[in-house]
């Protein structure tokens, strides 16, 4: 199974056998049968960019890794880093952003690594010095448009980190207006949230 967000909605792509049709309410989560052509797949897509009042898209096929690599031919892949960064007294690092609340992620650079992006990032939107690497966490995928009007899937790979810090900077720059220590299920609470940001959270939190 893959997921990626379109329009904060997630697009599921799915095996055959993996539907679940028994607990599925279809009159918020629409089914859509693949039928192997890669442009079939603007619909679900065009559907998502103009409207909200879905759950989910699911599309399904016989063979869910043509199907993934299919979906992905119709856009430019962007890999991203990003970090969950602890303190000593167990808060983790957020920050505010073009309107939302966020994590510290960035684009990883020609020749680095994912990790080492992550990290990176970090430091430059936070201002924090000394940051340990933790597990890998899990990645998110989510689509946007470019200026140019172009399909973009921007896909970040996310790590657990810590820092004896406390001290934060936001990177004016980088359009963030607020970095802050608060606990987990505190930024859950917050809103406006990113759909692929809660995921990220709600995965900390279940490790």
């Amino acid at each position: 199974m893959y997921k990626i967000y379109v329009n904060e909605t997630p697009l599921i792509l799915m095996q055959n056998d993996q539907l679940p049709t028994d607990s599925l309410d279809l009159t918020k989560n629409l089914l859509i049968r693949y039928n192997g052509k890669a442009r079939s797949l603007m619909s679900p897509i065009d559907m998502l960019e103009k409207t909200k009042r879905l759950s989910s898209i699911i599309v399904y096929h016989k063979d869910v890794e043509k199907l993934h690599a299919d979906f992905e031919s119709l856009f430019k892949i962007l890999e991203a880093g990003g970090g969950v960064v602890a303190n000593e007294q167990g808060e983790i690092l957020t920050m505010y952003r073009r309107g939302s609340w966020d994590l510290p992620k960035g684009k990883i650079d020609k020749g680095e690594t994912k990790e080492a992006a992550a990290i990176r990032e970090v430091q430059e939107e936070t201002g924090l010095e000394v940051v340990e690497l933790g597990d890998f966490l899990l990645e998110t995928n989510h689509t946007y448009k470019s200026r140019k009007g172009k399909r973009i899937i921007k896909r970040t790979y996310w790590y657990k980190m810590t820092t004896k810090e406390m001290d934060l900077k936001p990177e004016i720059e980088e359009d963030i207006e607020l970095c802050e220590w608060m606990p987990a299920d505190a930024f859950l609470k917050k809103k406006p949230l990113y759909n692929t940001i809660r995921e990220v959270i709600e995965g900390y939190l279940g490790e």
